[in-house]
């Protein structure tokens, strides 16, 4: 059993570097060819002592539903304005069917008070809250399957805060 002991951990984790590796290429590809939506922000709590500066993200879109009346796991559909500002339409289970100049956006819902999709903190370097406090918007860019990617906070105008 000895012998085979170093082979089978080379063996994981070579497969471990190359799950990684996909993650990461299929976390560049949602970057590059994401459509960018903006969610409006609920309120945020901008602070956390123990894990260093961040901002927990709280989206409108996640607001006012009874998580317990949809599915633990799906889509929630939404559309965008011109300005790529994202309004819920409904929630649904399966991917499909989708209407012209809907998005989805995969969710999860740990307990009847809330969904998350999987966006919801954000960190920043020590020292930049103030800069962050008038956020008014998450960034995120979705593809066609649900998946969601933070790219930034952008403010009332529309510009992301750098």
């Amino acid at each position: 059993m000895k012998k085979y002991a170093v082979p089978i951990i080379i063996l994981n984790l070579i497969l471990l570097l190359c799950y990684f590796n996909y993650s990461i290429a299929k976390k560049e590809e949602l970057l590059k060819e994401g459509q960018l939506i903006l969610l409006e922000l609920a309120p945020v709590d901008p602070r956390s002592l123990m894990q260093g500066d961040y901002m927990a993200l709280s989206y409108k879109i996640s607001g006012n539903i009874h998580a317990d009346s949809i599915a633990r796991r799906g889509y929630c559909i939404i559309k965008t304005d011109s300005d790529n500002i994202a309004e819920r339409l409904r929630f649904q289970t399966e991917l499909t069917p989708l209407k012209t100049n809907e998005y989805p956006i995969a969710y999860t819902s740990p307990n009847k008070w809330r969904i998350n999709i999987g966006a919801e903190s954000f960190f920043f370097q020590e020292g930049e809250a103030k800069k962050y406090e008038n956020a008014k918007y998450g960034g995120l860019k979705i593809d066609k399957h649900g998946n969601s990617l933070l790219i930034g906070l952008y403010d009332k105008n529309l510009r992301k805060i750098e």
